[in-house]
């Protein structure tokens, strides 16, 4: 679905249904150099089952017109004004990794309009290595080779999603080095990972949720190791659930992901 938000063009993919305003909302949120098709599974689930799902692509990411945006706070606004767009009062906020923190402070920003958050792969702070940034900058093609390889806990994962065969960490390279392609003028490498390393209102953020909040991390994670989620989880009051993968955990554990939406967002 296409909309048109603060004057340029946004797309959110609705899972295969007309999207209906009068339903439950879910509006899924990608992380870095990523966009709408990391939740294709789940937002098509949600979307056959009662509710109405919007997996966004972030301006300058995926098919969304407009620049890349370069904070968390700016992410967090076009987010709430794509809802006006879609004409949705609330909705339930999911969020991945850097898109964890855009849920998290859009949930903040208006907790009147924000039924429930699930962050997944989350930390806070969020922070990136200088190392990583100047690798970034200098050399993004390798950078994001050696972003793929910390993203998953194992060489080959088990076949399940996209399907049978897929090979997880060719898909998610191709992905990312395709965000990259699309901006021109910007190093869409660099943009992503510096608002989340920029990022430093979370706590304060975390006060000013009211909604129920649910946390899923992976016990192998290696981009945002658990243990950095903790104090973020318990200002949230949030219920904690730890799963046996790594950081692309909607790839490698596609079905223990949504049994715990399903949960979350019951």
């Amino acid at each position: 679905m296409k909309l048109t938000v603060n004057g340029h063009e946004a797309y959110a993919y609705t899972g295969g249904k007309p999207f209906d305003a009068t339903l439950p909302c879910i509006v899924f949120q990608h992380g870095a150099l990523h966009d709408h098709s990391v939740w294709t599974l789940l937002a098509r689930w949600f979307a056959h089952h009662g509710h109405a799902a919007l997996a966004v692509d972030y301006p300058g990411h995926g098919r969304s017109g407009g620049p890349p945006l370069a904070s968390v706070e700016a992410l967090a606004d076009w987010s709430l004004a794509l809802l006006d767009a879609a004409g949705v009062r609330e909705a339930a906020f999911v969020g991945h990794s850097a898109g964890s923190l855009v849920a998290l402070e859009a949930a903040a920003r208006r907790p009147d309009r924000a039924t429930r958050l699930v962050l997944l792969a989350t930390a806070y702070p969020m922070k990136v290595t200088e190392a990583l940034l100047a690798s970034a900058r200098d050399t993004p093609l390798d950078a994001i080779q050696l972003m793929n390889v910390y993203s998953h806990s194992t060489i080959a994962a088990k076949p399940a999603h996209p399907g049978p065969g897929a090979w997880l960490h060719g898909g998610n390279q191709a992905l990312m080095r395709r965000q990259q392609a699309l901006q021109k003028g910007t190093n869409l490498f660099v943009n992503d990972f510096s608002l989340c390393d920029r990022y430093a209102n979370g706590l304060q953020a975390a006060a000013q949720v009211r909604c129920p909040v649910t946390v899923l991390l992976g016990e192998r994670d290696q981009m945002n190791a658990p243990r950095a989620a903790v104090e973020l989880a318990q200002a949230l009051k949030a219920r904690v659930v730890m799963l046996p993968g790594g950081h692309a955990l909607m790839q490698e554990l596609p079905d223990a992901v949504l049994n715990e939406l399903r949960t979350a967002l019951r």
